[in-house]
């Protein structure tokens, strides 16, 4: 009996296949993973999102497409342009499509319930002209913002007209106002809120009858500085001809499950296009992420990708998570309550899963809808494992299930270890569970300074409960040698008048000392340099030790040259420009004794590193006050003895000295830019001669 052979018939072969493909199912199953994570990305571009430096970092995808629905494929014909999308409380879809002027309602499982496209209206027929704003209430009313006709439709859950609302009538609103109603919410108490396209005043409230109530939530103005600086010296027609400093208006509104609206706009000069208002029009989102929520932070600058992101829409859940739809790009950003970013999804192009014009989105259950107006379709999106344990993380630590969102966020960690969220969420847990040093140590990995201040005031306060003894006599003795010290080091400058001596003096007696360095020799130009010397060893010591309260980084390495540089140039710059300026203003001060006073006026600065480094690392938020208000005096202190100093060196009166020390600055600008300029013209002569050596090598070479 033959075992094999190669001739084998092909259903013997497809058998086989088959249960290859089956043993692999099994496999998978049999290892946890499914079926979306055990193939390559359905998605056709990489996942990524923003550290807390505002660059972007590798992510993994949080969602990925699984179908796209077509008018045809719904069974309702094709689609045209649709404008939005909402589902209600029962499950049903509702999409507007505007290009048909009609309203379309899918059940749960998207199969067609019934179709608008035309209504009687007191007994005549009616029709929608190009609606763009839809909403459902809570007893699956159906309000449509029939923009063409500039009036509010209403229809029953069965899509029966019940009424309309036309253009309301007030004096409190312009008599040049275009009412021209593009999206709508309806609240609780019937009172709607409308975005009427061309509307600066705000969002318009109308009462259950359509009265004009008044405008909430209206966006600040926003300037260019340049234009009106510019407008200050215009003439009355050039003024006409500049561009109006007029508020934003907004393009979009959605309710969430607490009454409160979020609003968007798509103009690119605001800093928050996303708000949250809530009945009186107050802004209450929160923003306490890394950056504001605005879409992308970095991009590139092409015509059509570039600029800040086009926001178009909002969603939000009830744990209080939202997500927002950049237009420009087509891609999704979510946010938790506190407005961090969670994850980014989404891409405009042509394959699968990729958008043409992206005008609305809806969440249903854990799945993404969006609706594509440039190619008339749906675009359903599935989680990926790392969505599903991402938002469940979120989801645990918003209802205070603190045992299972810890396990949550370090699976979330192990499948994204750039996820600075995941430390946050962990801190949290942690210090809910009473473990305040290890919360402190994720609170910090999480670059979150307001949590690892709770955190840590929870540490020191135990810690000095149990190791009060120990502090304490640690204290008396640190306070017994500081006396000590202070005495013995008093004697030794006395008995020794040396160069510290005279250091430690100048701080305190400022007038006499640069008298006495400038014309009796009492301090010694050579000492101003080692002053320098220690001035950057105690900012090396400061910038690598400096508490997190104060100095959020996460560099383990940074370069010592760098600080040389910054402490260096500046010093040598002051002392150049100084001398160059005043020699020709009468200063009788030589270029020694500027670079001497300079040097002891950072006396301040040393002596305040030290302490000032203790107190970064002992502090928490709340108290910094008292860290900055000793950094401000130090650098006061400095600035007043380089002015003592200059005035005694150069022998100026207080008015000379201050304008001469002003002309100064001006003078290391005037130098920076020389030597940018000179820099710039040595790499194009270089660039020059290596060109002529080319093109000459390259003419030999041919000859």
């Amino acid at each position: 009996m033959l075992l094999y052979q190669p001739n084998q018939t092909l259903p013997f072969r497809l058998a086989q296949a088959g249960y290859r493909i089956v043993l692999a199912f099994v496999i998978c199953a049999m290892l946890g993973i499914s079926l979306f994570d055990a193939i390559a990305s359905a998605a056709p571009y990489e996942g990524y999102n923003y550290g807390y430096d505002g660059k972007p970092i590798k992510a993994p995808l949080p969602y990925e497409p699984s179908r796209s629905w077509t008018g045809e494929a719904l069974g309702v014909g094709a689609l045209n342009s649709p404008e939005d999308m909402t589902i209600g409380p029962d499950g049903t879809m509702y999409v507007l499509d505007t290009g048909n002027n009609r309203l379309i309602a899918l059940s749960d499982k998207l199969k067609p319930k019934w179709v608008v496209s035309k209504f009687t209206n007191q007994g005549t027929t009616d029709t929608f002209e190009r609606p763009q704003g839809l909403f459902v209430t809570e007893d699956n009313r159906i309000y449509v913002a029939d923009t063409g006709k500039a009036r509010i439709v209403e229809l029953t859950p069965e899509g029966n007209f019940v009424r309309a609302l036309g253009t309301p009538k007030s004096d409190m609103i312009r008599a040049d106002l275009q009412y021209v109603p593009i999206k709508l919410v309806v609240d609780r108490t019937k009172r709607f809120y409308v975005v009427s396209k061309g509307v600066f005043d705000g969002i318009m409230e109308l009462s259950p009858e359509g009265e004009f109530n008044g405008f909430i939530g209206v966006n600040p103005v926003l300037y260019n500085p340049i234009e009106l600086f510019w407008k200050q010296f215009a003439t009355k027609e050039q003024r006409k001809q500049m561009a109006l400093f007029i508020p934003v208006e907004f393009n979009n509104i959605s309710l969430d499950d607490e009454g409160f609206m979020y609003v968007t706009t798509a103009d690119e000069m605001s800093t928050e296009p996303v708000r949250r208002l809530n009945p009186s029009g107050v802004d209450v989102l929160k923003r306490k992420g890394y950056e504001k929520p605005m879409g992308d932070l970095y991009f590139s600058n092409s015509a059509t990708m570039g600029g800040f992101s086009t926001l178009i829409a909002v969603t939000a859940d009830k744990f209080g998570m939202y997500s927002v739809l950049d237009n420009k790009r087509g891609r999704i950003f979510t946010y938790d309550k506190e407005g961090k970013l969670l994850y980014i999804f989404g891409q405009n192009g042509d394959k699968f899963g990729q958008f043409k014009a992206p005008i609305d989105l809806e969440m249903s259950g854990d799945k993404v809808l969006i609706l594509d107006k440039g190619s008339n379709q749906i675009i359903v999106f599935e989680p990926t494992r790392y969505g599903r344990v991402l938002r469940k993380a979120v989801e645990l630590t918003e209802v205070g299930n603190e045992a299972e969102a810890e396990a949550a966020w370090e699976e979330a960690l192990k499948l994204n270890n750039n996820l600075d969220m995941a430390h946050v969420g962990l801190g949290k847990a942690k210090l809910r569970a009473g473990e305040s040093e290890e919360a402190i140590h994720e609170f910090r990995q999480g670059m979150r300074p307001d949590y690892y201040s709770r955190a840590f005031k929870s540490y020191r306060k135990q810690l000095i409960w149990d190791q009060f003894g120990l502090i304490a006599t640690l204290c008396i003795v640190l306070v017994v040698g500081l006396i000590i010290g202070n005495r013995m080091l008093k004697g030794r400058l006395a008995s020794e008048p040396g160069k510290i001596r005279f250091a430690w003096k100048l701080m305190f007696r400022p007038f006499k000392s640069f008298w006495e360095l400038k014309y009796e020799q009492a301090g010694h130009w050579g000492f101003s340099l080692p002053l320098l010397l220690i001035f950057i060893i105690l900012s090396v010591i400061k910038r690598q030790f400096t508490g997190f309260i104060i100095f959020q980084s996460l560099e383990t390495q940074f370069s010592i040259w760098m600080e040389v540089q910054v402490a260096v140039i500046p010093f040598f710059l002051w002392c150049i420009a100084n001398w160059s300026l005043t020699t020709l203003m009468d200063g009788e001060g030589k270029f020694k004794e500027i670079v001497t006073a300079t040097g002891y006026a950072l006396m301040p600065l040393i002596v305040m590193q030290i302490p000032l480094l203790i107190l970064s690392n002992i502090m928490t938020q709340e108290e910094t006050s008292f860290y900055y208000l000793l950094e401000s005096i130090s650098y006061i202190w400095c600035a007043l003895l380089l002015f003592v100093g200059m005035l005694t060196v150069h022998q100026y009166t207080a008015s000379k000295t201050v304008v001469t020390m002003g002309l100064t600055f001006v003078v290391i600008g005037i130098i920076l830019f020389l030597g940018l300029l000179a820099f710039s013209l040595g790499q194009q002569m270089i660039m020059f001669v290596s060109t002529v050596y080319q093109e000459i090598s390259f003419r030999i070479g041919e000859g």
